[in-house]
């Protein structure tokens, strides 16, 4: 149910979305906001009011940096008491990970935080914005007979789906359904009508606050395996100067090669301090290394499981982890715990099917 008295706001950081094409020049440019009506005559329909923030300089998608998200998050915790949510234009290329950083970023989120883009400019005649961001404002509107919002937590709605953000990955670089959340439900379906699935949407502690956070540090790296992956390419990886932690993407249920220098390499590695989490390459499923050899080795080297964690999940909460100068193995407990619905414990898979 829409709240007619409620007021949102948008705040645009960039992205195509906010892009007009230039009658002269043909190349793309960003609107102006003051003149939203102009593009979106439909907004004069809600009932509700609908306030705007536009980032200057508006941000290119792959170039967002966790200085953005800082500023983005401090963008909300300001105006927090003044609005009943909140929809973020943003650039699809990066728009899972900015989800998934500010999901840890906002603690106790209480109001609706809705990203969502296009992959048309809004001024062109068969784009996608106009309908994302009209169902994104009024998600951020939605209220229950109690008054509370209907989905309390960072998301991101694209093309009909409204997913958790922090389980969302971008799929599709051409077409209209960009994103997808393979390890968790939708939180709602828009089509006639916008279906929420309420068992599955995170609900706050209306009686605690919201705090923000903004440490956040990026000496992560990543290591990606392939057949054939040598010695050497791990090495440089692994011995990185000044790293806290490295995300391994390995195959399947969380295999890796059983070469007595592999596993010699990550165990010296962790040794070292550094934090080595262990996610699986497939878009569905988790890490389980318990199931085969060459994950338990991995396993009794000191890796830990990011059990079904999304790539960039994985990624935000290691910097949210490592800003906060957790000590390593307060970051392996962690890492293994979900912090706010971004991963799907084995046992807790196991209870679903039990």
């Amino acid at each position: 149910m829409i709240d007619v008295n409620a007021h949102i706001l948008l705040i645009y950081t960039g992205g195509t979305i906010g892009m007009v094409e230039n009658p002269v020049t043909g190349s793309l440019e960003p609107f102006d906001f003051t003149h939203l009506n102009s593009h979106l005559p439909e907004l004069q329909r809600f009932r509700f009011h609908v306030d705007h923030i536009v980032f200057d300089p508006v941000i290119d998608s792959s170039e967002i940096t966790p200085e953005h998200w800082k500023k983005i998050v401090r963008t909300i915790e300001y105006n927090y008491h003044k609005y009943d949510g909140f929809v973020i234009l943003h650039g699809t290329d990066t728009m899972a990970y900015t989800a998934s950083a500010l999901s840890f970023m906002i603690e106790n989120l209480q109001k609706p935080v809705v990203l969502t883009g296009a992959q048309l400019p809004i001024g062109k005649l068969r784009t996608d914005a106009k309908e994302n961001l009209i169902t994104a404002l009024e998600i951020a509107a939605d209220k229950d007979v109690l008054g509370n919002p209907i989905v309390p937590e960072v998301c991101i709605f694209f093309q009909n789906d409204l997913l958790r953000g922090n389980r969302a990955t971008k799929v599709n670089a051409d077409n209209f359904n960009a994103f997808k959340s393979y390890n968790y439900p939708n939180l709602g379906k828009s089509g006639i009508q916008i279906r929420y699935d309420k068992k599955v949407i995170h609900q706050p502690d209306y009686d605690k606050k919201t705090v923000f956070h903004y440490q956040l540090d990026t000496r992560i790296a990543t290591l990606k395996l392939f057949p054939g992956i040598n010695r050497q390419t791990v090495e440089t990886i692994l011995t990185l100067k000044n790293i806290k932690a490295i995300i391994i993407e390995t195959y399947g249920s969380g295999n890796a090669p059983l070469s007595p220098w592999f596993i010699r390499l990550i165990r010296e590695t962790v040794k070292k301090g550094v934090v080595i989490v262990n996610i699986t390459q497939c878009n569905t499923g988790m890490v389980d290394m318990h199931r085969y050899e060459t994950g338990r080795e991995l396993l009794k080297a000191g890796a830990v499981s990011g059990f079904d964690a999304t790539f960039e999940t994985a990624i935000a909460k290691l910097m949210f982890l490592v800003g906060h100068k957790y000590e390593k193995e307060d970051i392996q407990i962690r890492m293994r715990v979900p912090l706010i619905g971004e991963i799907t414990r084995v046992e807790d898979r196991m209870n679903e099917t039990i």
